[in-house]
């Protein structure tokens, strides 16, 4: 009798069961989807460009504004297929695919059965940010997984209170960190919202904090690198918020966008998530996710982050909708459905016009013109090419081996942390815009006129060693 009752009551104990067969349909039809737009795409987007240039040509254990695991990574699979675009995205289709089953997964953590998961999978499948952006190889495209996974271990360890979970945590906060180390915000405000509004024992786990020790000792590297530079990441967040200004208009477009690149049926959820948080008795245990998804959109709309901040953090929220709408019966779940399908519709149309984002930028014709213009220069072996901007010289580094470019030096971003170009360049190339910045160090300069549309000036004779004026031309603003 005692084993039939444990066998009757063993299901419930493990949770729900994983609806393996529709997330599994939804991830593939993610999957497809971008790997279609990915072939689609003709040149490099422009933070691809640079985790590219930066793997490539630069690879460190740190730069400016990206640790180096993304980086790494390009350089990986530019060594296995060197100069092909495909298999550069591959991991990132991975990685977007991946996100969909394990959203599923924290609905079923939660307690969502068969329809809360495929809800969830249907929202992480049509974020409308992740159909465009989400097959390019980008930090931000990595980063929604990685807090995935955080809050899957948290939401675990909440209904199962295994403590092996936070070593677990630890490693993947430290592979987070190594990202983006937006990562460590996200444990800061996790560790206040816990203590606020509990399970307030998580924090008395010795293996909560032996697993910070792993994160910290996995991010150590770049955290050094930070150290041993100044800190310039943490001068990026008023960069950031001065491009944001230009790009995306401010705090204003930033406070609807940071929810509504979560897509139709996303959005819906996540803010039914909230809502359930606070009137669901059943779901009490879990309200520091409401409560750290409220300080961290409240941090992001104030000091003007990018919209993409929160895309990680949309997922989980829209897990606790699903489960909450669920609770509420057949009849309450239509309008998530029919907001499902109107999400699906934008998102098959972002994966259409994701292409075009790469086609508008011009990049490949403006690297051609530019080479066509260095191998045109009288004395190649010794002048640098360097770019007005990081953006311009990561794309002639994208490019480099192809077209046989030099390597490209620019004092803007992370560029500007690089070696300087070597003293026995006694001239240089300077594409992109106008060479201020160096014209006090060189005899002449000379415009070269705008071949497809790219600004190239000629500056020769330098007057001054590189290393005496290089770290004084340092900037991190993009114009």
């Amino acid at each position: 009798m005692a084993l039939k009752e444990t066998l009757a009551t063993a299901p419930e104990a493990a949770g729900p069961r994983f609806a393996w067969r529709p997330v599994a349909a939804i991830a593939a039809l993610v999957a497809v989807g971008h790997l279609v737009s990915a072939s689609l795409t003709s040149g490099y987007w422009l933070d691809e460009a640079y985790m590219l240039a930066i793997g490539r040509h630069h690879l460190d254990w740190g730069s400016v504004d990206q640790p180096p695991l993304v980086p790494a990574l390009a350089w990986l699979m530019d060594t296995v297929a060197p100069g092909s675009e495909l298999p550069l995205r591959v991991p990132v289709i991975l990685v977007t695919t991946a996100a969909v089953v394990v959203a599923a997964s924290i609905a079923r953590e939660l307690g969502g059965g068969r329809r809360a998961q495929v809800l969830t999978a249907a929202a992480q499948a049509t974020g409308l940010f992740a159909a465009v952006f989400g097959h390019w190889l980008t930090p931000y495209a990595f980063e929604p997984l990685e807090w995935l996974v955080v809050f899957w271990l948290l939401v675990r360890w909440v209904r199962v209170r295994d403590d092996r979970l936070l070593l677990v945590l630890g490693v993947v906060l430290g592979i987070a960190l190594m990202t983006k180390l937006q990562a460590a915000l996200l444990a800061g405000v996790l560790l206040v919202a816990v203590a606020v509004f509990g399970p307030r024992e998580l924090l008395a786990r010795p293996r909560l904090w032996l697993g910070g020790v792993i994160a910290l000792l996995l991010a150590a590297p770049t955290l050094v690198w930070q150290a041993v530079h100044g800190w310039p990441q943490l001068a990026m967040s008023s960069v950031v918020a001065r491009e944001v200004e230009l790009v995306y208009g401010g705090r204003p477009t930033v406070a609807w966008e940071l929810i509504a690149f979560g897509g139709l049926l996303g959005v819906g959820l996540a803010l039914a998530g909230l809502w359930f948080l606070v009137r669901d008795p059943g779901l009490r245990s879990y309200r520091f996710v409401g409560a750290g998804f409220v300080a961290l959109y409240v941090l992001f709309v104030a000091t003007e982050g990018r919209p993409y901040y929160l895309l990680g953090y949309l997922g989980v929220m829209a897990a606790v909708g699903a489960v909450g709408v669920e609770r509420r019966g057949r009849t309450r779940t239509w309008p998530a459905w029919t907001a499902g399908v109107l999400a699906g519709v934008l998102a098959v149309a972002g994966l259409v016009v994701s292409p075009a984002f790469v086609s508008a930028a011009g990049d490949r014709d403006q690297v051609v013109a530019a080479a066509a213009t260095f191998r045109a220069v009288p004395d190649t072996g010794r002048t640098a090419l360097v770019g007005s901007s990081y953006v311009t010289a990561a794309y002639l580094d994208a490019y480099s081996d192809e077209l046989g470019l030099a390597p490209a030096h620019s004092a803007n971003r992370g560029y500007g942390y690089l070696d300087p170009p070597s003293e026995t360049d006694t001239d240089v190339l300077y594409v992109g815009g106008d060479p201020d910045e160096l014209r006090p160090y060189f005899r002449s300069v000379r415009s070269l006129g705008t071949p497809d549309g790219v600004p190239a000036w000629l500056l020769t004779d330098r007057t001054r060693p590189w290393a005496s004026f290089w770290p004084g031309l340092r900037h991190l603003d993009i114009v």
